[in-house]
């Protein structure tokens, strides 16, 4: 209820309430919202969706139709924006993270040759997904290329969008090393700083700023549409990252706004008798 109290407000108005009119919707725009989570967190088929939810070509159609219109980035980055000020941030971010993450393709033959390649250094043959985060591992936007495709050609749309955004300042691994670094910095104002790792010891130890989007990557791989790559298309993919960071955001503010520690709700009711 929380999580749908949050989303309602910033979906697209319907077509029958717009000034060019439309056919009424059938369905509950929750159940559409409801289907599309269950697919990318448990990672069925389209035609495998339970009986409990609206036609799978509905929800489908809906998916489909709010992935062309850019809905699902609208939605992202709202969430992002209001996250954001809930920790006391800036509503755009002004440094992120950029990094890439190979995934591999489903036995089925649901990607085709076209757009696979494989990965020799993480030996994965499928497709490679770049994504671009803040400082708070909020997702910004997510680019999706064949395995085989070089990090630093992957990265030139998630610059240009981290440009668009306000984004200044970047951290990366040394796979984005090269002329990239001097283009970015003279092209669109953004400096890419290289995150070294620390120096060897025993253990596991973290990169410094690199750990913020390799926890992204850790939150899009727990839903299990993410595991692997079941899209025929890269577009298809990319809303469906979009989607789980919608499924990871839009909990996380509703568990910030309507799962209050008690003492918070205390001191804001004090504040509001002053």
């Amino acid at each position: 209820d929380a999580q749908w109290e949050i989303l309602a407000g910033l979906l697209p108005e319907p077509a029958c309430r717009r000034p060019s009119g439309g056919r009424p919707e059938r369905h509950h725009r929750r159940a559409i919202i409801d289907a599309i989570f269950y697919l990318v967190d448990n990672g069925v088929k389209w035609r495998a969706l339970p009986v409990d939810f609206p036609p799978w070509a509905t929800v489908y159609g809906f998916h489909a139709r709010w992935s062309d219109n850019l809905t699902v980035i609208e939605l992202t980055g709202r969430l992002r924006a209001a996250l954001r000020v809930a920790h006391g941030r800036q509503p755009d971010p002004t440094a992120g993270c950029i990094d890439a993450q190979s995934v591999s393709e489903t036995a089925e033959a649901t990607v085709p040759k076209t757009t696979s390649g494989f990965d020799p250094h993480k030996r994965v043959n499928g497709r490679k997904r770049h994504i671009l985060v803040d400082t708070l591992g909020l997702l910004i936007a997510v680019h999706v290329t064949a395995a085989d495709t070089h990090d630093r050609d992957g990265a030139s749309p998630l610059l240009h969008t981290a440009a668009a955004v306000g984004v200044r300042h970047l951290w990366a691994d040394k796979a984005y090393r090269g002329d990239l670094v001097t283009r970015t910095r003279d092209n669109l104002g953004i400096t890419i700083e290289i995150a070294t790792e620390p120096s060897k010891g025993k253990g596991f130890q973290v990169v410094p700023r690199r750990w913020v989007v390799e926890r992204t990557f850790a939150w899009i791989s727990r839903r299990r549409r993410c595991a692997r790559d079941y899209e025929r298309l890269p577009d298809h993919h990319e809303a469906i990252v979009y989607w789980a960071a919608i499924i990871q955001m839009s909990r996380r503010q509703a568990h910030m706004t309507y799962h209050k520690p008690q003492h918070q709700v205390q001191k804001q009711a004090l504040y509001k008798k002053r």
